[in-house]
C-alpha cells in the first residue's frame, strides 16, 4: 500500500519519471506518428482498422512473398499445422494485417513477460479482426541480438516455494540464432524440472513440450539456440494463430535487404533524427532511451570470425572495430547473405514495419521510450510507424498468495513497490499502533504548522525558520515510521515467513515476478488452466490474476 503524503506537505514532482509513464499519461502524442490530442492506443488502432491503414500496404508480389517465406519458415521448424496454415491464409488476404510483439529469444521462453506479450498479440488481434480484413498477431523473434547473457538463463519458482536459476554457458558476440541448440542443455533442463517440486502430470507436460522443442527438425538437422525458443512459443500460442518470424530466416531475412540498403545510402540521417528526438524528451526533462554517437550507424555487420559488430562511418568508409569496408562491399553482402547485415535498435522497429502490414507494436515501457524517437526513422523510410500498443502486464497470484494480499488489504503492485511496508502496515493497524499511521502524522504537522503561525505573530522574521523546522521534523518522523513498520515486518516474518513469501512469489530475486520467472513456472505447477487464464484478459490490461 503505497505511503500517504502529508495533506500540507510540498506536493511531488508530478511530472512523469520516465518516456513511458508520460505516454501512457497523453504528453508525448506530438513524437508518435499515430497519436492524436484526444483517446488512447485502443481508439487509435482502431481507427487505423477502420481507414484501412497499416505500417506497410504491400502489394500482392510483397504480401504472396512474405507469406511464401513464412509458410517456409513454419515448415522448417515443424510448424506449418491447420492453425498455422489459417493464420498465413489470412496474412495472405488483400486486407490481412497483424499486430506484432517480440523479444529475446530467452531460455525455456524467458522470463513470464514474453508469453505475456505473444499472448497480448493474440488478443488484440482477436479484437480487431473481421472476416473482410482479418488481422492476426505475430512474434518476431529476436535472434539476430548478441548479448548471450541476457538470454541463457532461466527461473523458477517450485512447490516448496524454492526459487530455482538455471544458466547455460552461450558464446558472447554470436547472433543467438547462429547458436545450435547442444544436447547437454536439454539435460540440464531436465534435470532442473526433476529437482524442483511439482505434480507429476504438469511435469511431464512441460517435459513433453521441451522433448519436441530440441527434437531433429524435418530435414534432420540440429535445432539452433532461437529455433528451440520459437517452438516452445509456437506449442503455447500456435493453437491461437499466432504467427512466428525470425529474422534470420534467409527467406525472411532476403525481403528486409531493401531497407537496409536505403539505410547504407545515408547511415547517419536516422542517427542524426534519434539524437534529434533524443534532445526533445530531455527539453522535457525525461531519459532518453537510445543515444547515437558521432559517427554511429544504425546497422550492425556479422563479421568473418562470427562476431556482430556495429558500423561507423568514418569519412566514406564504414568501419567496425576490426577492420573498414566500402559501401558497395557492404550492398555486395548484403546480395550474398542478407542474413549478415542486421538493424540496431533504432532502425529494427522500421525494417519489421516495411516488411509487415502492421496496426500496432506490443511494446514494453523501455521500448516504448525507443519509439518515442523513431517516428522520423519511419518517415524517412516511407514507412508508416503503427500504434504504439503498452502490453498485457499480468502479475500471478497463487492460491496463498492470493489469501495473503486479501488479509493484509494490498495488492501484488503494492507489495512490489514496498513489500515491508504493507506488512508493517497491515500488522499495525491490527495491533492499533497509531504511532505508525499517516493520520498522526498529519494530527502532529497541523499541530506544528498552528505553533509556527503563533511565533510567526510574535516575530515575522521566525515564519520560514518554523516552516523549515516542521517540514524536516515531519521527513525524520516519516523516516522513523518506515524503520518501525520495517522491525514489524521483520518480527512477524521471523514468525510466520509472510515477508518471504511475498518477496519470493512477487519480487523473486528482487525483481517484479513477470521479469524474473518463466510463465513454465506456472504450468509446472497448475497446469494448463494458467494458458487458459491468460487467453482470457483484455488486451493491454494491467492485471493480477488468481490461480484457482
Amino acid at each position: 500500500m503505497s505511503e500517504v503524503t502529508p495533506a500540507d506537505a510540498p506536493a511531488p514532482d508530478s511530472r512523469p519519471q520516465s518516456v513511458a509513464a508520460a505516454y501512457r499519461q497523453g504528453h508525448l502524442n506530438k513524437l508518435f506518428s499515430q497519436a492524436q490530442s484526444s483517446g488512447g492506443p485502443r481508439e487509435w488502432v482502431r481507427t487505423l482498422v477502420a481507414s484501412g491503414g497499416a505500417s506497410h500496404q504491400p502489394t500482392a508480389d510483397e504480401r504472396s512473398a512474405l507469406v511464401a517465406a513464412l509458410r517456409d519458415y513454419h515448415a522448417h521448424l515443424g510448424l506449418l499445422t491447420p492453425a498455422a496454415q489459417a493464420a498465413l491464409d489470412d496474412l495472405a488476404h488483400p486486407q490481412g494485417r497483424v499486430v506484432v510483439a517480440g523479444q529475446q529469444a530467452g531460455l525455456l521462453t524467458g522470463p513470464a513477460y514474453a508469453v505475456h506479450k505473444a499472448a497480448d498479440a493474440v488478443l488484440l488481434a482477436r479484437e480487431l479482426s473481421t472476416p473482410e480484413a482479418p488481422v492476426r498477431g505475430v512474434f518476431w523473434i529476436a535472434s539476430q541480438d548478441h548479448d548471450g547473457e541476457e538470454v541463457a538463463w532461466v527461473s523458477l519458482l517450485d512447490m516448496e516455494e524454492r526459487l530455482w536459476r538455471e544458466v547455460m554457458e552461450l558464446p558472447e558476440g554470436i547472433p543467438v540464432g547462429r547458436i545450435p541448440w547442444q544436447p547437454e542443455w536439454t539435460g540440464a533442463l531436465r534435470d532442473l524440472l526433476m529437482r524442483s517440486q511439482a505434480p507429476q502430470p504438469h511435469r511431464e507436460a512441460v517435459l513433453a513440450r521441451i522433448e519436441a522443442a530440441t527434437a531433429p527438425l524435418p530435414d534432420g538437422s540440429t535445432p539452433g539456440w532461437a529455433d528451440v525458443f520459437a517452438r516452445l512459443m509456437f506449442s503455447l500460442l500456435g493453437d491461437q494463430g499466432l504467427i512466428l518470424l525470425d529474422p534470420m530466416f534467409p527467406p525472411l531475412a532476403r525481403l528486409m535487404a531493401p531497407t537496409l540498403a536505403r539505410e547504407l545510402s545515408d547511415p547517419l540521417a536516422g542517427p542524426a533524427q534519434i539524437e534529434a528526438a533524443a534532445q526533445t524528451l530531455l527539453e522535457m526533462g525525461l531519459t532518453p532511451q537510445l543515444r547515437r554517437p558521432a559517427g554511429a550507424t544504425n546497422l550492425f555487420l556479422e563479421e568473418e570470425d562470427g562476431q556482430r559488430r556495429l558500423l561507423r562511418v568514418e569519412g566514406e568508409t564504414f568501419v567496425t572495430d576490426t577492420q573498414s569496408y566500402h559501401r558497395q562491399e557492404l550492398l555486395d553482402l548484403l546480395e550474398h547473405d542478407s542474413t549478415r547485415l542486421t538493424p540496431a535498435a533504432g532502425l529494427r522497429p522500421t525494417v519489421q514495419d516495411a516488411l509487415l502490414p502492421n496496426l500496432a507494436l506490443i511494446l514494453g515501457d523501455g521500448e516504448i521510450g525507443y519509439l518515442a524517437q523513431l517516428s522520423e526513422v519511419y518517415r524517412r523510410h516511407g514507412v508508416t510507424q503503427p500504434v504504439v500498443w503498452p502490453r498485457l502486464s499480468v502479475t500471478w497470484l497463487e492460491p496463498n498468495v492470493a489469501r495473503l494480499l486479501r488479509r493484509l488489504g494490498a495488492t501484488a503492485a503494492e507489495v512490489q513497490a514496498d513489500p515491508a511496508g504493507v506488512l508493517g502496515r497491515a500488522l499495525a493497524a491490527e495491533r492499533g499502533l497509531s504511532a505508525t499511521s499517516q493520520e498522526r502524522l498529519r494530527d502532529l504537522s497541523q499541530q506544528w504548522e498552528a505553533l509556527g503561525a503563533e511565533l510567526a505573530a510574535l516575530d515575522p522574521t521566525l515564519q520560514r525558520s518554523s516552516e523549515r523546522a516542521r517540514r524536516s521534523a515531519l521527513r525524520h518522523f516519516s523516516a522513523l515510521q518506515t524503520r518501525a513498520l520495517a522491525a514489524l515486518a521483520r518480527e512477524e516474518d521471523t514468525r510466520t515467513g509472510q515477508l518471504r513469501r511475498l518477496t519470493t512469489h512477487l519480487l523473486p530475486h528482487g525483481h517484479p515476478q513477470e521479469r524474473e520467472l518463466s510463465f513454465m513456472t506456472y504450468l509446472l505447477k497448475h497446469g494448463p488452466v494458467v494458458l487458459a487464464l491468460l487467453l482470457t484478459q483484455e488486451a493491454g490490461a494491467r492485471v493480477e490474476v488468481e490461480i484457482p
